[in-house]
């Protein structure tokens, strides 16, 4: 039988953390923040929280993968951590004012040139 603190641990990965640990149990951005799949991060200025915010390891990390502008998603992806996540820990240094999310074009985006040359081309294989 495996000991009840052996249940939290993967021994290749170190300790495991549920996601809703990671947002304090929070599942949606703050409220007035907005965060689109590929909308684009990017830290601003130097990127230092406010006097008396403490981040946590997965704030640190976000910050670090965007000091080059990266979407949403990609920054969830290199990071390894649920988008739904990532979309929270977001809104949270946004709020800060220590990154800009940089909203992508919304509504309809249809070029009926493009869609006919793509099925075109799926036609032709």
């Amino acid at each position: 039988m495996i000991a009840p603190k052996d249940q939290w641990l993967d021994r290749e990965a170190g300790p495991v953390v549920r996601p809703y640990a990671v947002t304090k149990g929070r599942t949606l951005p703050t409220a007035g923040t907005a965060v689109g799949l590929i909308d684009v991060v990017v830290t601003v200025g130097n990127a230092q929280p406010p006097a008396g915010v403490r981040l946590g390891p997965e704030h640190r990390q976000i910050l670090a993968r965007c000091r080059e502008s990266v979407t949403v998603v990609d920054l969830a992806s290199d990071i390894d951590l649920p988008v739904g996540v990532v979309r929270v820990l977001l809104s949270d240094l946004s709020q800060h004012g220590i990154i800009r999310i940089l909203a992508a074009p919304r509504g309809p985006v249809t070029n009926e040139r493009l869609l006919r040359d793509v099925l075109d081309g799926l036609h032709a294989l």
